[in-house]
């Protein structure tokens, strides 16, 4: 199956192989996503979506049932545990064989990474690279994105970031 983010219409769509095309989430009553922007499926088949102005990263299991994964729900920036951290409108989300999920965090310049736990309170929420805006090739937190708006993680686990304004895809 093929998952697409529907930003415009706040749903996760299904592509079978087939060709047939289904909402998966979000169907503006109880699991209200708010322009999600970039999505990742794990090996187990869960779909992670980065709910970009609900500042939320959200898991949708195979079988259709939603929570939240990381993030208060309010704008800003926060290293800590998933359910007290902040992201400022997250765009792309990437997952590797461990399970650990990336995240384009758009408007605070960094890519941020969520080491994974079966409780949100569990779950770390730590800044893998980036700081303010700009342009720096680094390591950690002396590297600088402008505004990162996607993330992805090869079979090696080396994490590529497309670097929106800067116009470049970083390794």
């Amino acid at each position: 199956n093929v998952y697409v983010a529907d930003t415009g219409n706040h749903r996760i769509r299904k592509i079978t192989p087939a060709g047939m095309v289904s909402t998966f989430a979000g169907d503006g009553n109880t699991t209200q996503f708010n322009c999600p922007t970039g999505v990742a499926v794990d090996s187990s088949g869960n779909v992670y979506v980065a709910d970009r102005y609900n500042h939320r990263i959200r898991k949708i299991t195979s079988t259709g049932v939603v929570s939240t994964f990381a993030g208060t729900g309010t704008a800003g920036y926060k290293d800590a545990a998933g359910n007290t951290a902040r992201f400022n409108r997250p765009y792309g989300v990437a997952v590797d064989s461990s399970g650990n999920v990336y995240v384009a965090d758009f408007d605070n310049h960094r890519i941020r990474k969520i080491t994974p736990a079966a409780r949100i309170e569990d779950r770390k929420v730590s800044t893998f690279a980036g700081s303010t805006a700009g342009y720096k090739d680094a390591t950690g937190n002396t590297a600088r994105f402008n505004y990162p708006s996607d993330v992805a993680v090869d079979s090696e686990g080396n994490v590529y970031v497309a670097d929106h304004v800067n116009h470049r895809i970083r390794k």
